[in-house]
């Protein structure tokens, strides 16, 4: 019996001392309701959540929007369902965009990151410094038509130059500029193989090989065509001189 109270005793007095620590944490513990900075790193926060976006900035900010459009149009002028594959094709027009946006980069980085690691300016501040880049490489492919669209649907007074369209407005107008250049290349590229199964397929029928499907033939064709004119370096080449 007293071996059992013992017991007893011992372990009520750990239960009253952990409720005691629980409810009394150590002051300097973390942020507290008087002063919800402390220890807080707002910094990560925010680095965090525009890593989250970071797809969707990379695909709507950048020249990766028309790249990824051409490509896959080319894929299906040559009549090859899967090759190039499309990591293939991302992976591609990734590395094209780090060789066209790597100017933007490093005015971002001079910019912003620089003074924000210094504790210069604020978080918010190097947002703002840092969207200006990008802002003015956007503005370069701006088509004014796609820009004045989206001054009328933001009800914004017209602007007397374009620096002074804000980012909500020149985001989307490059968006639909880059999908208009984008379809525009790529029908260009449509037509030399479209007239490769036109003829392949008028000389099968003429033969009567009405069993043999045209593209079994026109899609070794235009393979030999475009590596004899060295397709893949003239296409590179003239996109990148299109963002000069």
């Amino acid at each position: 019996m007293i071996a059992a109270g013992f017991k007893a005793g011992i372990a009520a007095t750990l239960v009253v001392e952990g409720t005691s620590a629980f409810a009394t944490p150590h002051p300097t513990a973390g942020p507290t309701l008087a002063n919800p900075t402390s220890g807080l790193p707002w910094t990560i926060v925010v680095l965090l959540t525009l890593l989250t976006l970071l797809p969707a900035l990379l695909v709507s900010m950048t020249p990766l929007l028309r790249l990824l459009v051409i490509f896959h149009f080319l894929r299906q002028a040559l009549g090859t369902q899967s090759v190039p594959t499309n990591q293939t094709l991302v992976g591609l027009s990734l590395v094209l965009t780090y060789f066209l946006m790597q100017p933007v980069g490093v005015a971002i980085y001079q910019q912003a990151f620089v003074p924000l690691e210094d504790k210069q300016i604020t978080v918010w501040q190097a947002i703002d410094r840092g969207s200006e880049p990008l802002r003015h490489f956007m503005l370069k492919f701006v088509r004014e038509k796609d820009a004045a669209l989206f001054v009328e649907m933001a009800k914004l007074p017209p602007p007397r130059s374009p620096e002074d369209l804000p980012l909500r407005v020149v985001a989307p107008a490059y968006m639909l500029s880059e999908l208009k250049v984008g379809f525009q290349i790529g029908a260009v590229l449509f037509l030399p193989f479209l007239v490769i199964d036109l003829v392949v397929a008028s000389i099968t029928t003429s033969m009567g090989m009405l069993q043999l499907p045209p593209v079994v033939i026109s899609t070794p064709i235009k393979i030999l065509l475009f590596v004899m004119v060295d397709g893949w370096n003239l296409l590179v080449g003239s996109l990148m001189k299109s963002f000069g």
